[in-house]
């Protein structure tokens, strides 16, 4: 039984025990109450990540090469009487896509964006304490839609809503802060009334801090449909990348005592701004944001996303350096930005890949005609980022929003009155933010983005700045001389991109496929640049996490990441790790050290450090110390004196290489500082496979149907060494309180389905996720190989 509260304001979960049908079928042949051919699902639901990759599948390349097609949806519930009194909602946070909702026969509407929230209200249609059955129908069938894997199906959570005549309205509302001193801060909090006309209605707001200490508080009698307050924060924490403290706000309608309506929010005291000259200031510092672009898959799950599963991936983004976050290119998951806020991202939140023109969906064999939001842009694009900025606006982790992502637009005459449409919006719901569109046509040939779109744009957005001609050295400077207002940001370059453990000593090379030794040395120049040049805000490298799509058969997924979709670390990880991370020492060799080489052969050798210096040993021999220039300092209060210790540098890159014969034993690196080693890291060559070793990221998961367990997988020979080349195929069970939901091993051209219960290891290593069914109790992993010794794991599921 749903609502069955006498609280003012009710949410209640809706995502469990729907039943969903894959097929085309007409509206009556659907909701008949005999149909056949339903089964047990829990939402979030993506579909297409349960179907074979299939090179003839409509989506291709760009979408994975998997299944779309139409699916329907059902669940039959009750709602309590005691909640007739109130009016009820039901809640999407997102559905892919062109959805369609019924209940109890009445058609409440549909939503065309597949990642936008969108409701109806349902409560003339209800049956207070009798049964209710709701249908959904998500066509996703018009392919390929995108230029990436989307999912299809009910792919974010669902909710029920209960709230009094008297309340506020959804995201209604808006807090944020005005002024920042040592002694004090000002926050203004906004909020829109429904029915605002009932007289003697106040409106309370009180801050509490992390510890539940309530700081500040006001009340004001309602007059109207938006209520503005002022709080005074004494003493106020502020939240950083670095301490990223969080208040929460509660709101309550009142009517003299009784609270009618009730909405917490989570606020971080902060302030920002973005500089022509300083690039950005977050709480009066300049702060360089090192961001990474993410798309909004979940490897194994698709796109329906357990929030562990970003939680992991944004915990090893952190320990890496990152502090920024793109959402590449649509708006995300509430939950993914609830995490940003927590763990201290710098986000881009962004709204669409396409606005009026068209963008061919040109990775894969694409053999008929491209799809897009393109088509339902005019209809649909104010309430889309509309619904973006006002769900989004309180998170404190957005810095800058994005109305658009290499859109055609930015070379049409008529693009700029788009964009100026765009960012108008922007500014109704929250002119806090500044505004910027990703562009990947300044200075483009043989049509470059025309200066009237640019100079729309309160935050100029550069994607691939050395891509045309002399600025692949220059960069954005040709373009600061000419426009020194300008302020700029890198919203999206390339990664030191590639397969995890794999080097490319044999594979035929091209403009996104670079030896490991070379692909560093441009992505370092920019780096550099960024980090030199206080006047660039900061850059999001392509991309953080590799992600399914944007691939040409026989690979689905693209590993343009630093991290496989499995959220292990490649070796370029450990590249802007050496550069971002500061604080934890570090020295990192590869390749690994089985290469397919013969012996004495002379192969490169690289090292990410942060080190002053490093040296290399192989089988215990030094190969020498090596320094790298950056960041280089020069001399300060009289000449020949210097802050920082002058170490010799061999290279002005942001690696150390040596050529070095392949030997099989051992190679390592060690760093130094002030002449003493304070790191160490090495590889070494494994004898056959032998063990398997398996490893728990909780100890525990709650027994809610929903959290999840990462199972790292790792294969050994029998001293214990980690066999990098290994691919035995390791079968996968879990029994009792938790079930296996998916399998990957970050290989992009694997066949192997990712609701398997076996796979192939891919370069020595495999994950597992783990989900509650529900019970309290313990669960039992094991994992088995032929010829390996096997693993076990407990995991318990406790009362959440």
């Amino acid at each position: 039984m749903f609502l069955n509260t006498e609280t003012p304001r009710a949410k209640e979960l809706f995502s469990l025990d729907w039943e969903f049908r894959h097929g085309a079928l007409d509206e009556k042949e659907a909701m008949d109450a005999t149909a056949a051919g339903f089964s047990p699902v829990n939402l979030p639901h993506d579909w297409s990540i349960e179907f074979p990759f299939d090179e003839n599948a409509d989506t291709c390349g760009s979408g994975g090469y998997v299944t779309a097609g139409q699916g329907w949806y059902r669940k039959v519930f009750a709602v309590s009487l005691n909640a007739r009194s109130k009016r009820i909602f039901l809640h999407f946070d997102g559905a892919y896509m062109c959805s369609d909702v019924w209940l109890n026969g009445a058609h409440l509407g549909g939503h065309v964006y597949g990642y936008t929230p969108f409701r109806f209200e349902i409560t003339n249609h209800l049956n207070f304490g009798g049964e209710n059955t709701v249908f959904v129908r998500v066509d996703n069938s018009r392919q390929p839609n995108s230029r990436w894997y989307t999912g299809s199906g009910i792919t974010r959570d669902v909710w029920l809503e209960a709230v009094n005549e008297a309340s506020i309205k959804p995201y209604g509302v808006y807090a944020r802060t005005r002024r920042i001193c040592a002694e004090h801060a000002v926050v203004t909090v906004d909020a829109s009334i429904e029915f605002p006309c009932a007289e003697g209605l106040t409106l309370s707001s009180a801050l509490l801090d992390a510890d539940g200490v309530q700081v500040a508080s006001t009340y004001t009698p309602i007059t109207g449909s938006v209520a503005v307050q002022t709080l005074l924060v004494p003493s106020p924490r502020l939240w950083s990348d670095k301490e990223p403290y969080l208040y929460r706000l509660i709101t309550q309608v009142r009517d003299g005592d009784e609270v009618l309506d009730h909405v917490e929010t989570t606020v971080g005291i902060r302030s920002i701004s973005f500089d022509s000259e300083d690039g950005f200031l977050l709480n009066g510092e300049r702060v360089k944001i090192n961001g990474f672009c993410v798309h909004h898959d979940g490897g194994c799950v698709g796109a329906a996303v357990p929030v562990k599963i970003w939680e992991r991936r944004l915990k090893i983004m952190k320990a890496m350096g990152a502090n920024g976050l793109r959402c590449s290119h649509n708006p995300p998951d509430p939950a993914l930005l609830d995490l940003c806020d927590r763990l201290g991202f710098l986000v881009m939140d962004e709204a669409f890949d396409e606005w009026r023109r068209l963008k061919e969906k040109q990775h894969g064999s694409n053999t008929h005609e491209s799809r897009g939001y393109s088509e339902w842009f005019d209809e649909n694009y104010e309430d889309d980022l509309s619904a973006m900025l006002l769900r989004d606006r309180n998170h404190p982790s957005i810095v800058i929003w994005s109305i658009g992502n290499e859109v055609p637009d930015q070379t049409a005459q008529e693009g700029c009155l788009t964009a100026r449409a765009l960012k108008e919006i922007c500014r109704r719901y929250d002119p806090s933010r500044p505004v910027t569109q990703a562009c990947d046509q300044i200075c483009a040939e043989p049509r470059p983005a025309t200066q009237e779109f640019l100079n729309e744009l309160d935050i100029v957005g550069y994607n691939y700045a050395g891509r045309w001609r002399t600025r692949s050295e220059t960069f954005y400077d040709d373009d600061k001389r000419a426009n020194p207002n300008w302020r700029i940001i890198g919203t999206e370059h390339s990664s030191v991109s590639g397969r995890r453990g794999c080097y490319g000593f044999n594979e035929a090379l091209s403009e996104w496929s670079k030896p490991y030794y070379s692909a560093p040395v441009a992505i370092g120049k920019l780096l550099k640049f960024t980090l030199s040049h206080n006047y660039v805000a900061g850059d999001f490298m392509w991309t953080g996490i590799d992600y399914l799509g944007e691939s040409h058969w026989p690979n689905h997924l693209s590993s343009a990441g630093v991290v496989d979709i499995c959220g292990f670390p490649k070796d370029s990880y450990y590249f802007y790790k050496s550069v971002w991370n500061q604080e934890e020492p570090l020295a990192y060799v590869f390749p690994h050290w089985n290469l397919d080489e013969e012996e004495g052969s002379i192969v490169k050798v690289l090292c990410y450090t942060n080190c002053e210096q490093a040296e290399l040993f192989l089988n215990g021999k030094s190969y020498g110390k090596k320094a790298k220039s950056f960041p280089s300092y020069g001399m300060t209060e009289i000449y020949g004196h210097y802050d920082r210790k002058v170490v010799p540098a061999d290279t002005d890159d942001l690696f150390l290489s040596w050529d070095v014969p392949y030997i099989p034993g051992v190679l390592e690196a060690a760093g130094i500082n002030n002449g003493v080693e304070i790191c160490r890291h090495a590889v070494k060559t494994s004898k056959r496979p032998a063990i398997i070793e398996a490893a728990l990221d909780a100890e525990s998961i709650k027994a809610d149907s929903r959290d999840i367990a990462h199972i790292t997988v790792r294969i050994l020979d029998e001293d214990g060494n980690f066999v990098p080349n290994a691919d035995n195929d390791v079968c996968v069970s879990v029994e009792g309180a938790a079930r296996l939901i998916g399998l990957a091993n970050g290989r992009p051209d694997s066949m192997e389905p990712y609701n398997a219960r076996h796979m192939k290891a891919f370069s020595g290593m495999l994950l597992a996720v783990a989900q509650s069914n529900g019970k309290v109790g313990e669960a039992k992993v094991k994992l088995t190989a032929d010829g390996l010794v096997p693993a076990e794991l407990n995991l318990k599921a406790t009362e959440g």
